[in-house]
């Protein structure tokens, strides 16, 4: 009793002679550290948040329209849809203190939730210590509504699913790459290294769960980027580069065979050794087709990197994806994201 009084005396002294110029507060917790402003980023020392910037509060009309303004600490800003200009999405950023032109830019993608302010917040401590830009785009559901518009990238439209909601009936197949949301992670990174002045010409990409599945598509269907290394971490299911299936768990009826398929780009499956049968968070599709991969994740993304190291082999092509299972960790993003960020720049601290 004695002690919750006192921290309820410090806060109210914290309150009262508190800056109204500061330019960081803790996330929205209903206590009163909610009412504090702080003149730096880092953690608000009472209900231990990550402080963000005001701005980073403001809801998505009051930002303006590709008017990029990066600071230090946490933000966001909004731009167009690229070459879907009707559609906008929000950019969360951390810009670490110290950034210099040669640091390093990762670009984050979030599950389902399209939440990319937690998935940045999940990268503040490592961007910090290793010095890392991180850029977290969130397609809303208001322009990418279904999950086929996010996870498969907007790949196929006219998406009929059945009364239970588990399986689609029908779809076409949109054959025009204009029309893709891969084309966007180029432009994000051209656009903040413009801004500021970057010195790179590469940037990393990490995606988990949705996220994760529109990466190992990106490097099948959209090799030609400029990312570095594309983590695509505990997808749900896949797309097998082999023709011998149906798109989209396979090539079948796509653009692309598999013997076009360019398998010398740094990808990297980063699955969590513990996304397994008995891990119970987020939705799993199940399907006769998809069930083929495996009954969990673990064992889907090693069904798809051991037929895609076969058909590989098989095409005599250069193979250079990776497999990466991360011990004592399930569907985690926070845990993943924090094993992405050692094994992505541990070595160049």
């Amino acid at each position: 009793m004695k002690s919750k009084f006192l921290f309820i005396l410090v806060l109210f002294a914290l309150i009262s002679c508190k800056d109204q110029t500061g330019e960081y507060v803790c996330k929205p917790c209903d206590l009163p550290c909610d009412e504090l402003t702080f003149n730096e980023s880092g953690i608000c020392p009472h209900c231990k948040m990550n402080l963000i910037k005001k701005s980073d509060l403001l809801p998505e009309k009051e930002l303006i329209l590709n008017e990029i303004n990066i600071q230090d600490g946490s933000g966001k800003f909004l731009i167009d849809g690229g070459f879907q200009e009707e559609k906008q999405i929000i950019i969360h950023y951390y810009k670490p203190k110290n950034l210099k032109s040669e640091s390093p830019t990762v670009i984050v993608l979030p599950g389902a939730g399209r939440n990319g302010d937690e998935y940045r917040d999940a990268w503040i401590e490592k961007a910090e210590k290793y010095n890392v830009l991180v850029l977290s785009p969130e397609y809303s559901e208001r322009y990418y509504p279904e999950f086929w518009s996010y996870n498969l990238a907007g790949m196929i439209t006219d998406v009929e699913i059945n009364d239970e909601r588990t399986a689609m009936t029908d779809f076409k197949i949109s054959k025009n790459p204009n029309k893709w949301i891969y084309n966007d992670f180029d432009r994000i990174f051209n656009l903040t290294k413009e801004k500021l002045n970057l010195k790179t010409d590469t940037y990393d990409l990490f995606g988990h769960s949705a996220g994760g599945q529109i990466l190992h598509r990106l490097a099948i269907f959209k090799s030609d980027n400029k990312a570095n290394r594309i983590l695509s971490s505990n997808s749900g299911w896949y797309t097998v580069p082999t023709d011998r299936e149906n798109f989209p768990t396979g090539l079948k009826d796509s653009y692309l065979l598999e013997k076009e398929i360019d398998f010398s780009k740094n990808l990297v499956l980063f699955l969590g050794e513990k996304d397994d049968a008995n891990e119970t968070r987020g939705d799993l599709r199940h399907s006769p087709e998809v069930d083929k991969q495996g009954l969990h994740r673990l064992e889907r993304g090693t069904y798809f990197y051991n037929e895609s190291k076969k058909i590989a082999s098989e095409l005599n092509s250069e193979f250079n994806w990776k497999l990466e299972i991360i011990p004592n960790i399930g569907h985690d993003y926070r845990e993943i994201s924090k094993a992405a960020a050692n094994y992505l720049y541990e070595l160049k601290k």
